[in-house]
């Protein structure tokens, strides 16, 4: 009889221990799937219909809103570069929470927000195609780049504050404090640009 009790006891301490383990790399929940292998982010591109939620903190984690392995979707870390993308109709959510970001690239339809005020040291911000950002700095030197028609929505301060922007993109930076703020507006695209250049 005692050993079969320790035999059981064993049993669940062993597996207690192969679940905790299991669950290292990513945890799962109803709502939201972590993936906490991910580790030294410092640049974020997102691509197609995603909407990104960024946050500082002393880890990197993040929280993907959706079960997006079945909706074909796609959240890769490498070399400090987190990629993400989904083509689906309904928006993929995806909350990074990151030590020592530095540049958020958005393409396509993605959409950027800040949970709560981002301070850094220096941050790019590069909106492509229809992407937009809304986002609360506390930045020293930030850098803020939109072509075709990106639109961006900045609050807080930074010292420096460098806008380029082509004609058809929007930029509200009312309630944003800037010491220094340099912007630069362009008729069309770099590459529309290059073409004719290379026609003439």
């Amino acid at each position: 009889m005692k050993t079969t009790i320790l035999s059981i006891i064993a049993f669940l301490v062993i597996s207690s221990a192969v679940t905790n383990s299991a669950s290292a790399a990513t945890v799962n929940s109803g709502n939201y799937t972590v993936l906490t292998d991910v580790s030294r982010i410092n640049k974020i591109e997102i691509y197609g219909n995603v909407q990104l939620y960024v946050s500082d903190g002393t880890a990197d984690q993040v929280k993907v809103y959706n079960n997006y392995y079945s909706e074909s979707a796609l959240v890769q870390s490498k070399n400090g570069v987190l990629r993400i993308s989904s083509y689906t109709a309904d928006k993929l959510v995806v909350w990074v929470t990151a030590a020592d970001l530095r540049t958020i690239s958005a393409y396509d339809n993605a959409d950027v927000r800040s949970f709560g005020s981002l301070s850094k040291i220096e941050l790019d911000v590069d909106l492509h195609n229809n992407a937009s950002a809304n986002l609360n700095l506390d930045a020293f030197n930030a850098k803020l780049t939109l072509t075709d028609h990106a639109k961006a929505n900045l609050t807080g301060n930074a010292n420096e504050l460098n806008v380029n922007r082509e004609k058809a993109t929007s930029v509200n930076n009312y309630n944003f404090t800037a010491v220094h703020l340099t912007e630069k507006t362009t008729n069309m695209h770099v590459a529309d640009k290059d073409q004719d250049i290379a026609d003439i």
